[in-house]
């Protein structure tokens, strides 16, 4: 049997284009929403610290055929057994601090159907992935935050029997994205949802559904067929509002169009409408929940429907701190939004990285913005160009998923990433991708390298990117990480005037139940921490340009950065909530700003 050539997505990013619909990174949009199979649940796994698998060719799932045939491995009886999605550090304590490649596989029944196409749709594998079929190399992936899938309908089985597996490795290296170092746990395995969809053989692959620029209820739309055809009508339609527009495709199979969707209401922070959006073509349906809202900058204030929104913010990991692992389902979602929700916010920052769909999706239907980004933290290769081509892989990967979820109002480039030649031409690169991939959200990056000057007596520094955002955001830890150069209430801001300014990390440490010196950092207590958070509070007050605040963090998060045998034990303790889900004193002190100032307040 003569099988495709092998189809690795690092090659894809020679199909981005300036439209945001289109050069999708081999990515079918709205995954969910299509007709699919779950491949979650219990997978047959192998961990193989020393590399050997490739080499003694696991993936083929050979078994003996003669008397003297054997092989060292097995995916059968007595093999390790690991839920997908579901990371491999926190389901057996053997493999909590693990680095390197777990092997893993199942069998499932398909068939190809002529006319159909079947499609291996994979949410998120930590962090680097090599998928096989039925013993043949078929895709690869780096990176465990963005989604990736493979049309695999020629290695199907042709007794419908197949057998997949996938080598996921999380091992660090320089050149990874993360890189080498970062403060939160390097959780590995198959993290997020597995699907086998199942699309007609001309689907729609890709759209893009909002408000044109400029107006409140004109809606555009931009539809992409898996097959360059010209002349194939396509239909967009709003049912409930009875607003529909005919569009017909170019030679590359794409279609746009504008139309009138008269009595459309805006999606807006806690008053989410959202409308169900029916895209359709001779061979293909697809529907899905799309809102609607305008979103803009206006000085230093940001606009949402027209109107200045405060971004009342938290970030949170992907973790559930009680398991000990990896969030991946929508009860995990809505544990984390909710938490989120009762703080009071109306903007979740998904810090470092994009986050599941299933907290997109919750976020959106609650009525919460959002900050997404790709995990450029701190030090990476600013200088190797492949490691570039793939921070750009990462954005493209992250906006194609997530391009029609109105709640998102931020794509962040970068985080802590200090000033440098090489660092400047990397972030300005992303920059300008991130622009041509869609230019109706607001560009942003976090930066730390802010501090006091004793010349001027400001808070100010020195950076050539601020220039190029729409928001600037600022990690700043008073009284944790820096002293107070004098009173709180004292502090003057001179940073990106004339630009909205977020806060988008601050606070300390504290270990949920110990009380201590309000004075005294070393102390670990609730009280410090609390008191840190009035004195920043009072600080953030005098900064002219302030558009919004985003404590770090909600839930304290495991990070083995953090040595202390007593009071950090392998966690980052600046959650507002402990590691069982009980609240800190500072978090009520965050909960009452966030109600003064959704009540009114200024």
């Amino acid at each position: 049997m003569k099988f495709p050539r092998i189809f690795t997505l690092s090659v894809l990013l020679s199909l981005l284009a300036p439209a945001i619909a289109a050069g999708g990174p081999g990515l079918t949009v709205n995954a969910y929403g299509r007709g699919h199979v779950s491949l979650n649940g219990k997978w047959s796994a192998i961990p193989d610290l020393y590399d050997q698998g490739r080499r003694m060719e696991v993936y083929k799932n050979r078994t003996p055929q003669g008397n003297t045939d054997f092989y060292e491995y097995s995916f059968d009886t007595g093999c390790l057994r690991l839920d997908v999605p579901g990371d491999w550090n926190s389901q057996t304590p053997e493999l909590k601090y693990y680095e390197g490649t777990v092997w893993y596989a199942r069998p499932f029944e398909a068939r190809a159907i002529p006319g159909r196409r079947s499609v291996l749709h994979f949410a998120g594998v930590s962090y680097r992935a090599t998928v096989y079929l039925n013993g043949n190399e078929i895709a690869s992936h780096e990176g465990s935050f963005t989604p990736f899938e493979v049309d695999v309908t020629d290695f199907l089985s042709s007794d419908g029997k197949n057998f997949l597996v996938v080598e996921a490795n999380n091992r660090r290296t320089p050149d990874a994205i993360p890189a080498e170092a970062f403060d939160w746990w390097n959780y590995g395995g198959i993290t997020r949802d597995v699907l086998l969809l199942d699309l007609p053989e001309r689907h729609v692959s890709d759209y893009t559904v909002r408000l044109a620029p400029g107006t409140s209820d004109i809606v555009e739309a931009e539809v992409v067929l898996s097959k360059p055809e010209g002349g194939v009508p396509v239909d967009v339609a709003i049912p409930s509002l009875k607003s529909k527009v005919a569009l017909t495709t170019d030679t590359d199979g794409r279609a746009t169009g504008r139309f009138r969707a008269k009595g459309l209401k805006l999606w807006a922070p806690g008053a989410p409408v959202l409308y169900d959006v029916v895209v359709a073509s001779p061979a293909d349906t697809v529907t899905e929940r799309i809102g609607f809202r305008t979103l803009g900058v206006d000085g230093t204030k940001i606009l949402v429907n027209g109107r200045p929104e405060f971004m009342r913010s938290i970030s949170f990991h992907e973790e559930i701190p009680q398991r000990r692992g990896r969030a991946c389902t929508m009860q995990d979602a809505v544990q984390l939004v909710g938490e989120a929700e009762a703080l009071g916010v109306n903007m979740i920052r998904t810090a470092h990285y994009p986050q599941n769909e299933h907290i997109v999706r919750l976020a959106e239907e609650r009525g919460i913005l959002l900050w997404e980004e790709i995990p450029v933290w701190q030090g990476i290769s600013f200088t190797d160009s492949a490691t570039l081509a793939k921070a750009q892989r990462m954005m493209t990967e992250m906006i194609t998923r997530d391009k029609n979820r109105c709640a998102v109002a931020f794509w962040s480039v970068a985080n802590e990433t200090r000033p440098s030649p090489e660092r400047d031409r990397f972030v300005k690169a992303l920059i300008d991708t991130v622009r041509a991939l869609d230019s109706s959200r607001l560009v942003t990056a976090a930066f730390d390298n802010i501090g006091y000057d004793k010349k001027s007596g400001t808070f100010t520094g020195a950076d050539n990117i601020p220039s190029l955002l729409d928001v600037v955001a600022v990690n700043k830890y008073m009284g944790w990480y820096a002293p107070w150069p004098l009173d709180p209430e004292k502090c003057v801001w001179d940073f990106a005037s004339g630009k909205p300014l977020l806060i988008s990390e601050f606070g300390g440490e504290a270990l949920y139940g110990q009380s201590g010196s309000e004075d005294i950092a070393s102390s670990w207590s609730e009280e410090y921490q609390e008191r840190l958070y009035r004195d920043n509070l009072a600080m953030m007050s005098r900064i002219p340009n302030l558009a919004g605040i985003s404590p770090w963090v909600l839930y304290d998060f495991r990070s083995p950065f953090r040595f202390h045998p007593l009071n950090q034990e392998g966690w980052n303790r600046k959650g507002l909530v402990g590691d069982r889900g009980d609240r800190k004193k500072a978090w009520h002190v965050m909960h009452d700003f966030y109600m003064s100032k959704k009540n009114g307040a200024q």
